[in-house]
């Protein structure tokens, strides 16, 4: 039978967008682990702390959860925009921080932190829009951006100032087009927390450029430095920010997929603009989150103990210091800052201190081959011969992790 030519064609941005996939980075590390090697594999590339014992989620979110689903009230679609209780609670808990108070109305409730992106960025998209994300940051916006046609300009993060926003680099690539900026604070990958003073410059200038603060807070909380964490909503009515949040990490339960969009918007500029109604759109469009797990937000926020957040942070605290001191002194590594927050810290690699090794995809390839320890490669987070180290696991597998590698490095070097 004649025919004609199929039409359907591969969607050439999906292939673009999937390059900036730490799952994707990370699986194709681990296809280096030899499998004879008896030893436990060491996973310090991955942002999921869950499956140690030692970051076990509170009693407290998995007796919500219980009451919730037993009481056969949440078993139907949610509403788009989220259950009126969890957004209710939501918005008081993220009130606790604010110089104003924020309403259901402000709160949004997606399936994760990731969804929020999606919405939000899919309520930017415009013909020739631009949006500015920090380097490094989180490959996520950078995919979404991509598959939302709008073009990605990057500022940097300063490593030698704690990795504060270069503002002045900003507003140089900043034009008509720009649409919004992106911070991520706590940081990912870099382990920095951004002062009050510095929110405050950050607000000034997307107030100078018209253009709405996207504040990343999935890691808000988790600090465990000098500085706290000052949510960007704080600076509200200098710009209108959207805080983009989850309970994923500081309830360390990011299998639940529960996260959320904040209008920190006290003077309304959002409605002049019909912003709002674009992520009502965008929301109408995509699956709303488990029903069930929404409605045990309110229990989850309101009755989870001090003990539990400070059990957590102690560890972190422990492991960021151990992985810090360790790092730092491994000649082919420069480790300026030690971790202030969030799970991570960023790695600079020497490469002329390593034989045969030519880039940080092949460090971290090799590095999985012989000692079954994966780290995250930075070219993913477009900082070449970086790399990314997660320190939020089991005390004694840190230990034995950094241990792995200093025994690599060593082995490595190049002889004088």
């Amino acid at each position: 039978m004649a025919m004609k030519e199929w039409k359907f064609r591969e969607n050439s941005k999906l292939k673009t967008a999937s390059a900036f996939s730490i799952k994707l980075v990370l699986d194709d590390v681990k296809t280096n682990v030899n499998p004879s090697d008896e030893r436990p594999i060491i996973p310090l590339g991955h942002g999921d702390p869950s499956s140690f014992p030692c970051f076990r989620t509170t009693q407290v979110a998995e007796d919500a959860v219980v009451d919730a689903l037993r009481s056969a009230n949440f078993n139907g679609y949610a509403p788009k925009g989220g259950v009126l209780q969890a957004r209710r609670s939501i918005a008081e808990f993220l009130s606790r921080n604010l110089p104003y108070k924020l309403s259901p109305d402000d709160v949004y409730v997606t399936l994760g932190a990731k969804q929020a992106i999606e919405v939000v960025l899919s309520s930017l998209r415009k013909p020739g829009a631009n949006i500015l994300l920090p380097k490094p940051g989180y490959p996520a916006y950078e995919a979404l951006a991509i598959l939302n046609q709008i073009e990605v300009r990057h500022f940097d993060l300063v490593q030698e100032k704690d990795w504060e926003v270069d503002l002045n680099g900003l507003e140089t690539m900043a034009d008509d087009k720009t649409v919004a900026m992106v911070i991520i604070n706590p940081g990912n990958p870099c382990g920095n927390i951004f002062s009050h003073h510095h929110l405050q410059k950050i607000a000034e200038t997307a107030r100078r450029l018209g253009i709405l603060v996207i504040s990343d807070e999935a890691y808000a909380h988790l600090t465990f430095g000098s500085k706290p964490f000052v949510p960007m909503g704080v600076f509200g009515s200098v710009v209108p920010v959207l805080t983009l949040g989850s309970l994923s990490k500081r309830w360390l339960i990011p299998g639940w997929r529960l996260g959320w969009i904040a209008r920190n918007d006290p003077d309304g500029v959002f409605n002049g603009y019909g912003f709002v109604e674009c992520i009502k759109r965008s929301l109408n469009t995509n699956s709303e989150a488990a029903t069930f797990i929404q409605a045990a937000v309110p229990q989850i926020l309101e009755k989870t103990s001090d003990d539990f957040f400070v059990k957590t942070i102690d560890i972190l605290r422990k492991d960021a210091e151990m992985c810090y001191e360790c790092l730092k002194d491994i000649s082919c590594f420069t480790c300026l800052q030690k971790p202030q927050g969030s799970l991570f810290l960023m790695v600079k690699l020497d490469l002329s201190k390593l034989e045969g090794i030519k880039d940080d995809m092949e460090f971290c390839s090799k590095l999985a081959k012989e000692e079954s320890v994966i780290l995250l490669p930075g070219f993913v987070l477009r900082m070449k011969n970086w790399v990314r180290v997660t320190f939020a696991i089991e005390p004694s597998a840190l230990e034995d992790g950094l241990e792995r590698i200093k025994a690599f490095c060593l082995r490595h070097a190049i002889k004088k």
